[in-house]
């Protein structure tokens, strides 16, 4: 169930979960905000609610809303700032075999085969297990004007798909998958770098990779691409290095 509510200017709709089992801390309860799902949002509005901490999963906007709790904590890499540490470049050279392109984001059935084969092997726990084409379709595959897919491939064999936004303040690292099988070479951090430096490459400003948790050792690899920045009281704040 859902409640409703309207911003201050009165133009769009907002509408709050009940209460739920929260995905990343045991034994508390969390509350999701999420913009009008019915509403054609704009690259404008995106931008905006992004800067007010909303995230995009599918066709949704949204952000946490816990009654007592506000650890989810929006983050983000300032690009011209980034600095790769000694572990991260030496997975950068360990990777330049593989090939880079941007992607439409459209649905590929070798995409989802290599999407349900990472489901299965590396997140069977998860809310996404068992994978099925449609659900990947809404999540991952829906061909906005701002979405596009960066894939990587090793000798012409896709092993990597990082979904992704292009804002106006800078890329918005979606949701990655890649080959579980490949574990040695680090293709979840090589797939940030590679956003990163794309980033770099089109003049944007920033990264966003989504909430970072304390407490949550899933989430703690957002702080590791330095400086991060985290959305703190309405403002962006960079916190120390991490090594």
């Amino acid at each position: 169930m859902t409640d409703a509510e309207t911003l201050p200017e009165g133009t769009i709709k907002l509408f709050r979960t009940s209460e739920h089992d929260c995905s990343y801390l045991a034994d508390r309860q969390s509350r999701t905000l999420f913009l009008d799902p019915e509403l054609n949002f704009s690259l404008d509005l995106y931008e905006e609610l992004s800067q007010a901490g909303f995230r995009r999963s599918g066709k949704h906007l949204f952000r946490p809303d816990c009654k007592t709790c506000n650890a989810c904590i929006p983050s983000r890499v300032p690009i011209q700032a980034f600095q790769a540490k000694k572990s991260q470049q030496r997975i950068l050279n360990k990777n330049q075999d593989i090939k880079i392109s941007v992607q439409p984001c459209v649905f590929r059935q070798a995409d989802y085969d290599l999407f349900e084969r990472y489901i299965a092997q590396r997140h069977a726990d998860g809310e996404m297990y068992p994978a099925s084409e449609a659900t990947y379709t809404d999540f991952l595959a829906i061909n906005n004007e701002f979405s596009f897919q960066l894939h990587l491939t090793l000798d012409e064999r896709l092993v990597a798909v990082a979904v992704t936004d292009r804002l106006h303040s800078g890329l918005s690292a979606i949701y990655t998958f890649f080959d579980p099988d490949l574990e040695k070479r680090s293709l979840g951090v090589f797939s940030i770098l590679s956003q990163i430096a794309l980033a770099k490459q089109w003049g944007l400003a920033n990264l966003y990779l989504g909430y970072w948790v304390p407490g949550c050792r899933k989430m703690q690899y957002k702080t590791q691409y330095q400086p991060t920045e985290l959305l703190i009281d309405g403002q962006w704040q960079a916190i120390g290095h991490k090594q």
